[in-house]
């Protein structure tokens, strides 16, 4: 009698998802709208094991309503960067009650890495995009091994840099999903006054994207939401996130 062939078990090398799944993507849901598209994604579980990065800022309501809504046990990742406004972490602490999420999870860093690399606590004011590597992009790439893509909450109109921006990206072989990438202010004024949202009580002081309290300030007017984040500095991001590039004759698909 044959010996029946052997099964070899093989370990997977593959990509979690590509250029070209993120291509599909955007092109499928060409049209449709947030709800319905979030609705999808999620409960089809497009994305495999996904979580929402949110930093509780001042538009953060709308997001994590909208997936409250639809599946409140969604992990939500926050970075406490030991750096925030406490305004933030009380603002935290009522979404995350009022909205009934279920898988909060608060990030730190690691007390280590900052007694070694800022152990004054002013890396901030000499070297930011260092004290975001540690306080924010560490933690949150450890925090993000479990899953493969993110939810955030960037709009286009949000900076210059952030005006191409689709609604799926690669990022390295994760997928980030940017279910408001092109909502506008007055949208999102109308979903705060629809659900009777919390505003974050930093925004009526004219704080209009919110981060760590050393590297916010108030934004002028006539600027970008995101002007006040870094003032003075050549610097954007935090590194979570780069500036979006878009190509010569490409259009972000909505």
């Amino acid at each position: 009698m044959a010996d029946l062939a052997r099964v070899i078990d093989r370990i997977d090398t593959s990509p979690r998802f590509t250029a070209a799944d993120v291509a599909r993507l955007n092109a499928r849901f060409a049209g449709v709208g947030t709800e319905a598209m979030m609705r999808t994604v999620l409960q089809e579980k497009l994305l495999d094991e996904v979580a929402i990065v949110s930093s509780f800022g001042a538009e953060s309501a709308v997001l994590l309503h909208l997936v409250a809504s639809i599946d409140p046990s969604v992990p939500v990742l926050f970075l406490d960067t030991g750096k925030m406004f406490p305004e933030t972490l009380a603002y935290r602490d009522l979404l995350v009650e009022r909205l009934g999420l279920t898988d909060f999870r608060n990030l730190t860093p690691d007390a280590d890495v900052l007694a070694r690399k800022d152990g004054t606590g002013l890396r901030w004011s000499y070297d930011p995009d260092g004290c975001c590597e540690i306080r924010k992009v560490i933690p949150l790439e450890k925090a993000m091994r479990g899953f493969t893509a993110s939810i955030t909450g960037r709009k286009g109109f949000q900076a210059s840099t952030r005006s191409g921006l689709a609604f799926f990206e690669l990022d390295g072989d994760r997928i980030k999903f940017n279910p408001l990438a092109n909502w506008a202010k007055a949208d999102l004024d109308a979903y705060f006054a629809a659900h009777d949202l919390p505003r974050h009580p930093l925004e009526a002081q004219g704080y209009l994207s919110i981060g760590c309290a050393p590297c916010t300030s108030i934004v002028k007017p006539g600027e970008d939401p995101r002007a006040g984040r870094w003032r003075g500095w050549d610097k954007v991001e935090c590194g979570i996130h780069g500036e979006v590039i878009v190509k010569p004759g490409e259009e972000p698909v909505f």
